[in-house]
Order: C-alpha cells, then structure tokens, then sequence
C-alpha cells in the first residue's frame, strides 16, 4: 500500500539533442504519473541545456511503479517536437522518503540523447512511513 504526494523538483537537462536547425530549441518538459499530467514552462532559446527549478506535486496511489519525463521542443506554427524521456523507478524513494537532485539518462528510440537533473520527495499518506518489507510482506 504505497499511498501519498510525490513532490518532483524539475532541475535542468544537459546535452540534449537540438532538434531545431537555425535557432537555439525552446524545451519544456511533460511530467506524467500514470494518469496525472503536468507541464513546465517552456524554457525559451536555452537549447540543450536548459534550466527550470520547478516544483511539481503528483498524488501516489497504489501500483504506482514509475515516474515518466517527456522532454519537448516548442515549436511556433507547427507541431512541437519530441527531444526524448526519461523513466524513474520510484521504488528506491520509497525506501529512502526522499533523493536529492540526480541525474537520469533520457532517451530517444534507445538512444542516449541527454541527460536530465531531478529532486525526488515522496510523503506517505498519513505521515507513517512502512519499509518496504512491511509493505510488501506484511511485516
């Protein structure tokens, strides 16, 4: 029964891949939580390595295995472009209630294509906090 609020602190990325030619890319990120969507704001011409230091809470319920990072252009007129994303197990902050801002690998097709920097706190539900083993075994 894992149950409660996911605060995500949205760092910066680095080494993204550019996807607009002529200009520096506008990139945002798109938090996603199973069905929980969030959206940060568009880091104007800071192109591959852009900084947000944004806060973002997600409401935790069971069978909540992961956490999804969509990275994206901003594109004026046409339809935004996808950079790549990042897959964060959440298991470990379970364990350990919270992780200073680390670095994931985001990905494209497979392909390593940047790198982005995210704070993780999750706050159980009730303020009890269970160890894993209690949760999953009963205790």
């Amino acid at each position: 029964m894992t149950r409660g609020t996911l605060e995500v602190l949205l760092v910066g990325a680095k080494g993204l891949e550019d996807t607009d030619f002529l200009t520096n890319m506008d990139p945002y990120a798109i938090l996603i939580c199973r069905t929980q969507e969030q959206r940060s704001s568009v880091a104007s011409g800071k192109g591959s390595d852009p900084e947000w230091n944004e806060t973002f809470v997600f409401t935790i319920s069971d069978g909540v295995s992961e956490f999804t990072i969509k990275l994206m252009d901003s594109d004026t007129g046409t339809e935004d472009d996808f950079v790549g994303e990042a897959t964060i197990p959440l298991e470990p902050l379970f364990i350990e209630g919270s992780l200073p801002p680390t670095i994931y690998r985001v990905v494209k097709d497979q392909e390593y294509c940047g790198e982005i920097k995210l704070g993780l706190t999750f706050k159980p539900e009730g303020g009890q906090r269970q160890s894993y083993e209690e949760e999953t075994y009963g205790g």
